[in-house]
């Protein structure tokens, strides 16, 4: 696996078997994200929480303005570079860097210019569009399979080997991408849970995530916090499932995971903290 992850004005270390996984961290500006919805939509509370996880020990900030939950409504180009884009540029000194959830190519060309590091893309830079808009830019690249469209993603997922099924995706992605003049170091991948994946799915998923870590070469960025799973797992509504996400977490950390993507990002960096000192 490459040593190195190249993030736009940031670089961290992810080849080395004691490596402590970063933590990203959610900032949702959308009125209906599954779990934080509306919480952060004026630009000065979106800022306080942005402070709050840098003072929590946050390695990278995701800003999203569109919601990706299970059936979402897709967000016009113009609303989503009005929710992010101020944000971003309040935030691009922050001495963190900054990642952009965005499947649209003009978002993502923006967000660079604006001082984005990284963009974490749910339709894994499939059009040419998206990758003309990263190519000639450092921005780091999450690369994330999806099933279909969150609009239906969670109707029926069907695959026939879900493991085999995401790697075949993501070498096809990476050899785009690198035929696009894109170096390796600027990747990570994504394998999707709850993105048109069941129960049964994520699981198989996770118990081989050290596979698709050697299988593609590259360091695996991994979003579980309070989604469907951990509530089908522990019968808990999504404000109850702070402590099945850690768990969920440090099951990840446990597989090799290197970035953990979360909304509680205290609790995980202090969760990260004790299992480090009490099983090295």
């Amino acid at each position: 696996m490459n040593t190195y992850f190249t993030c736009g004005r940031f670089q961290f270390s992810t080849g080395n078997s004691d490596d402590v996984p970063l933590v990203m961290g959610i900032l949702n500006v959308t009125p209906d994200s599954f779990s934080d919805g509306g919480q952060f939509l004026s630009l000065d509370a979106a800022i306080s929480c942005a402070e709050q996880m840098i003072l929590d020990g946050v390695d990278i900030i995701d800003i999203g303005g569109e919601s990706t939950r299970p059936g979402a409504k897709v967000v016009s180009l113009d609303e989503e570079l009005r929710r992010v884009m101020p944000l971003i540029y309040a935030l691009r000194d922050c001495g963190k860097p900054l990642s952009v959830d965005t499947y649209k190519p003009e978002v993502m060309a923006e967000a660079i210019l604006a001082g984005a590091d990284m963009i974490n893309d749910i339709k894994g830079f499939s059009s040419m569009e998206a990758k003309n808009a990263v190519a000639a830019s450092e921005v780091g690249l999450c690369v994330m399979h999806m099933q279909n469209t969150p609009a239906d993603m969670q109707l029926d997922p069907q695959y026939r080997d879900v493991n085999e099924d995401v790697l075949h995706f993501m070498h096809k992605r990476m050899s785009e991408l690198q035929l696009a003049g894109i170096a390796k170091e600027r990747l990570c991948f994504d394998p999707g849970f709850g993105f048109g994946k069941t129960l049964e799915h994520n699981v198989t998923m996770m118990k081989n995530l050290q596979l698709y870590q050697r299988e593609l070469g590259l360091p695996s960025l991994v979003g579980i916090s309070r989604k469907n799973m951990i509530g089908a797992i522990t019968g808990k509504p999504v404000e109850q499932r702070m402590a099945g996400s850690l768990a969920a977490a440090l099951a990840a950390m446990n597989q090799g995971a290197r970035i953990l993507r979360v909304h509680d990002v205290a609790e995980t960096v202090d969760a990260i903290k004790v299992w480090q000192r009490l099983s090295n």
